[in-house]
């Protein structure tokens, strides 16, 4: 390690980045860390050997920071002037050890070899820690691919918190977490990692840290924990979160309720998610907020005989509205078609004593203003006295389906407010009102600093040196 020596201290953040924290299935509200040993650094094109007996030997790749100057009671603000440089760091683990450590990471991320670092170094001076860009490739193949505008915590921050209780030393390292996309390596594999700025001003680069898996021969002996795995253990090593159900929680809602759809609209734009919206609604309700899962019901275009065997009795609208639940948004499809009803009274009536939260169609509505009298809101492509049979055929219910425009599946987050509806896939929801929680609390300075006289160049949006200010407003309220 000739070209960055070895730390005094290496200290890790588990989880950092939003990424990450979506693969994991959960978000922590403060950064939380661990020691590794400085034995366990090695340099560029090194090899790292997989102990005997094991399987689970895991890559992260990661932005490390090194300490430039004695540090201590820094504000978050302050912290990222603390740091000379930054480096590529290979955070590797052995989940095999995991239950042995009881959290304390002392084997499983303390190994010989463990902490590869370099090989070169990018002064701090030179690029903005927001414009940081991480990668890593596996045998070749690029495996992880983030930047550091996806952090929870910002590094001046990460700095500020451990500088509360230690001095943090010139040459100590922080391992800064590590994105989506660690998994497990094999003996005769290759992993390579890089940090750069590809914004900045040449674009500067550590180059690639090289690390070589060998296999170990040396097996554990009796007195200590053994290596031992689990299902669980293997799909964390593996990056796969088992699947669950996804719960719109109480939480969950009061974040979405605290935001504007617009916000969240461009969040998911951002996420690449452009045609999400159910479009040429309004709401019997239009200063409420609607939240909920969607649940759906589907109709075809009106047929005589498909409506005599299909339209009677307990029919698939009846089944729908009956088995609609409390929190839930019932989503029908009628192919944008007002020239009937599909929800009168009586049926909008029995969803809101089911605790629906509302009910999303792209026909008419009939008894507009009984409907309108509810407390749940109806958005619908406006008013029509016929029923439904004129137009529609009642088909089936919980399937796929289109609505204004808009793939909704069963089970999708669904928020209207008076500008208007979005789809949320579950999966997304939680990055995405929290990353639309943290825009409007940057655009809210931004329209304090407006107010205030402020120009909009370099404001609006935000260059590095306003996004400095920005933070240390944050620190102030």
């Amino acid at each position: 390690m000739s070209d960055i020596g070895r730390p005094g201290k290496i200290i890790a953040v588990h989880l950092n980045y939003r990424s990450r924290a979506a693969q994991r299935g959960r978000t922590p509200a403060q950064p939380s860390y661990f020691f590794k040993p400085a034995s366990s650094v090695s340099a560029s094109g090194s090899e790292l050997e997989r102990p005997a007996g094991t399987e689970l030997l895991a890559f992260e790749g990661e932005v490390a920071l090194i300490i430039g100057r004695p540090t201590r009671r820094v504000s978050p603000a302050e912290g990222w002037a603390a740091v000379s440089g930054v480096t590529a760091a290979n955070d590797f683990g052995l989940y095999d050890l995991r239950a042995a450590d009881k959290g304390s990471n002392v084997r499983s991320k303390g190994g010989d070899g463990f902490t590869p670092l370099g090989p070169a170094v990018i002064p701090a001076a030179a690029v903005d820690p927001d414009a940081l860009r991480v990668r890593t490739w596996l045998n070749g193949e690029l495996v992880q691919d983030g930047t550091t505008d996806d952090l929870l915590f910002p590094f001046g921050r990460l700095v500020a918190d451990l500088s509360q209780l230690m001095t943090l030393e010139p040459g100590d390292v922080i391992l800064t977490g590590t994105p989506a996309g660690s998994s497990v390596t094999q003996p005769g594999d290759t992993v390579e990692v890089e940090v750069d700025a590809p914004t900045a001003p040449g674009a500067p680069t550590t180059g690639r840290l090289v690390t070589r898996v060998t296999q170990g021969s040396v097996p554990f002996g009796d007195f200590g924990s053994k290596p031992s795995v689990d299902d669980t253990q293997r799909s964390e090593a593996f990056g796969v979160r088992p699947e669950k159900p996804f719960e719109l929680t109480a939480e969950l809602r009061a974040q979405l309720a605290s935001v504007a759809t617009a916000t969240l609209s461009s969040q998911l734009r951002k996420r690449g998610l452009n045609d999400v919206s159910i479009d040429g609604l309004t709401s019997t309700r239009p200063g409420v907020k609607l939240i909920g899962t969607a649940r759906t019901l589907r109709y075809l275009p009106g047929r005589e005989d498909l409506f005599a065997s299909h339209g009677g009795g307990y029919n698939a609208q009846k089944r729908a509205f009956d088995a609609v639940g409390a929190g839930e948004v019932l989503v029908i499809e009628a192919r944008g078609e007002r020239g009937s009803g599909t929800v009168g009274d009586v049926l909008a009536l029995r969803a809101q004593v089911n605790g629906a939260a509302g009910i999303v169609t792209d026909g008419g509505v009939r008894d507009l203003a009984e409907v309108a009298a509810l407390d749940i809101p109806t958005y619908s492509a406006g008013p029509h006295p016929a029923v439904l049979g004129r137009r529609h055929v009642p088909w089936d219910a919980d399937v796929a389906i289109a609505c204004g425009g808009a793939t909704v599946l069963p089970g999708d987050v669904i928020v209207g407010d008076a500008d208007g509806l979005l789809v949320i896939p579950p999966a997304l929801v939680a990055e995405v009102v929290a990353d639309a929680i943290e825009q409007e609390r940057e655009e809210e300075f931004i329209a304090e600093m407006v107010r205030s006289g402020e120009k909009v160049d370099g404001l609006f949006p935000m260059n590095a040196a306003w996004k400095e200010r920005y933070r240390a407003w944050q620190t102030q309220r």
